[in-house]
């Protein structure tokens, strides 16, 4: 019987983004939300990373939104402004990994919300050195040179 469930298009993501994803700004760090990597084991834990950014726009960009949350639909320059906030709390985390030695973060998280008016983006998780243990698995693509 086939699913008749409808799924909600992809996210938007703004054509000057769209070609960052994790191969491209993590520097062959592998990165993941989950507590380990399957077919890798964690060798060592250098701790806890952090990356984190605090951003605003100027004044007139920040009333331009303040006129169109009037009228309603997405704030396309501050969905813009989370985007750069993320990729920059990445580009941190990712330096400090390398800095410890690490070629890992497990368990990464993000946190964002509004400090003072602006916008602050935080990634957070634990740096570590991991080696492939399953011969069957194939090599993460950030590990490849």
């Amino acid at each position: 019987m086939a699913s008749t469930k409808h799924h909600s298009p992809p996210a938007d993501i703004p054509p000057q983004l769209s070609d960052l994803h994790c191969f491209t700004e993590t520097e062959g760090v592998i990165t993941t939300t989950m507590f380990d990597v399957p077919g890798y084991r964690v060798v060592k834990v250098l701790g806890a990373v952090y990356g984190l950014t605090v951003r605003t726009r100027n004044w007139a960009a920040a009333m331009g939104m303040v006129l169109k949350s009037i009228a309603g639909g997405e704030l396309r320059w501050f969905t813009n402004m989370l985007y750069s906030a993320r990729n920059d709390a990445i580009t941190r985390i990712v330096a400090e990994t390398k800095a410890r030695g690490g070629n890992a973060i497990i368990c990464l998280r993000f946190e964002s919300g509004e400090v003072g008016g602006f916008c602050q983006c935080c990634a957070y998780g634990t740096a570590a050195i991991v080696e492939k243990i399953d011969p069957n698995i194939h090599e993460a693509p950030q590990l490849l040179s």
